[in-house]
């Protein structure tokens, strides 16, 4: 039988468990619930807006939401969620 090769994620994945770090939920109903609820709020979608924006960062943002598989619109508002949710951290230039 063949060994499977772990991608880098998998390996921190399995690492992370080896080491006792998963631990399992008291009430998994309502913990599925809740981030149920969680996704609801974060993903709904109510309001529209209109941005001005340079040709080459639309381009760019296009290129990377081709490159994730989603519109890149939906990029455009989980780089906006992220922010104003304290989750987008800025990238260091070297």
């Amino acid at each position: 039988m063949k060994k499977a090769v772990l991608d880098e994620e998998e390996r921190d994945i399995l690492e992370s468990f080896e080491r006792g770090e998963w631990v399992p939920v008291k009430d998994k109903k309502k913990e599925i619930k809740k981030l149920q609820e969680y996704a609801r709020n974060t993903l709904q979608k109510d309001r529209r807006i209109n941005i001005r924006m340079s040709s080459k960062d639309l381009d760019q943002v296009q290129v990377i939401a081709a490159q994730e598989g989603i519109p890149y619109q939906t990029l455009i508002s989980s780089i906006i969620h992220k922010y104003v949710s304290g989750y987008l951290v800025e990238k260091r230039k070297a």
